[in-house]
């Protein structure tokens, strides 16, 4: 290896680790506000990619028709339980949101040419399919046990993550697409030359990091979530809704998953099952923070991104295998050095 490959390598790492690192973020944060160990992150990378594709090849993007069908569920959960508690006042609203807002947005995408549209109208356009699932996931299949043990919700997960991987296989087919590149463009870096993509990748995962950086600290649903992730009780008592809570996190994982996808979807081919191992790789560097600290997962998920392109160039049939590996030496200095505690009851 000569340093020209080198620096090649640790370009291929260091824009893997950022979404590595986004996505390290999102599971610490679900992890920390809802105990929820988030194995469906992945899904939303591969749905987010592949809804963006099927809009740019002009055709109705399926995962809408799941949208439209998580919004009834929803509606229908929320208005039972509105009307038990006295406030039928709210049914307007829950309707709007949950029916009238698939309805509105399937109307438009079946009048709209998708195919002419721009590329940041694509994009916008998926995130506007996606993103809406993730709080809806988390009313359908989280909220109702939500003071479940931890290894319930993990079982949960586990399920709720073949369900995703199931209706992927039925949405997109088995085959993979790739979407075009943001830009063309290519910069010079003395021996080593930058592709456009790339520095939409790092730049965008910088923006988001910090975007998310000033949402928790100077906004009050952050330090809303910030409470939550610290003591879920004393929130609860300071009136803080963990059912909200719970909500606005999956917003904010769907958001940062959708994105991912979006980001990769030139640079990869995406198959409906790609998001797994993406995700996995995201798990392992939040591991690394210990499922807790996000500069720590997002350091480690940039070295998950270097050890990930060196491998595939020194052993490419392991790579898999040598990142994963990573996951069991952090678990045995974690398990040495901290100090074991009883679930919170």
């Amino acid at each position: 290896m000569d340093f020209q490959i080198a620096l090649i390598l640790g370009q291929d790492g260091i824009t893997n680790g950022a979404i590595y690192a986004l996505l390290a973020l999102a599971l610490v944060l679900v992890f920390a506000v809802t105990r929820v160990i988030f194995i469906p992150q992945g899904e939303f990378v591969a749905y987010g990619a592949l809804t963006l594709a099927m809009v740019g090849n002009g055709v109705l993007p399926a995962t809408v028709w799941l949208l439209l069908g998580a919004g009834v569920v929803v509606a229908v959960l929320d208005g039972m339980a509105a009307l038990r508690a006295g406030q039928s006042k709210r049914l307007i609203a829950i309707m709007a949101v949950n029916l009238a807002y698939p309805l509105a947005l399937l109307g438009l995408l079946k009048a709209m040419p998708l195919a002419e549209l721009a590329l940041a109208l694509q994009v916008l356009v998926a995130l506007l399919i996606v993103v809406p699932l993730g709080p809806m996931m988390y009313r359908i299949v989280y909220q109702p046990i939500a003071e479940a043990p931890v290894l319930v919700l993990l079982i949960v997960s586990v399920a709720a993550h073949l369900a995703m991987v199931g209706l992927g296989l039925l949405f997109f087919g088995a085959e993979g697409y790739r979407t075009p590149a943001f830009s063309d463009a290519r910069f010079e870096v003395g021996p080593m030359t930058v592709t456009g993509q790339t520095v939409w990748v790092v730049m965008s995962s910088l923006v988001l990091i910090v975007a998310l950086a000033l949402f928790f600290g100077r906004t009050i649903y952050g330090k809303a979530l910030r409470a939550t992730a610290i003591n879920r009780n004393g929130a609860r008592l300071m009136g803080i809704s963990p059912a909200l809570a719970g909500k606005l996190t999956f917003f904010l994982a769907a958001l940062i998953g959708t994105l991912s996808g979006v980001l990769i979807s030139p640079i990869t081919t995406i198959y409906y099952d790609s998001g797994f191992l993406i995700g996995l790789k995201g798990f392992v560097a939040a591991i690394i923070g210990g499922l807790a600290s996000y500069p720590i997962a997002a350091g480690g998920a940039i070295l998950v991104g270097l050890l990930e392109a060196f491998s595939s160039f020194w052993a490419s049939a392991y790579k898999e295998v040598i990142v994963f590996t990573l996951i069991i030496p952090v678990l045995v200095w974690r398990s040495l050095t901290s100090h074991h505690m009883e679930e919170e009851e």
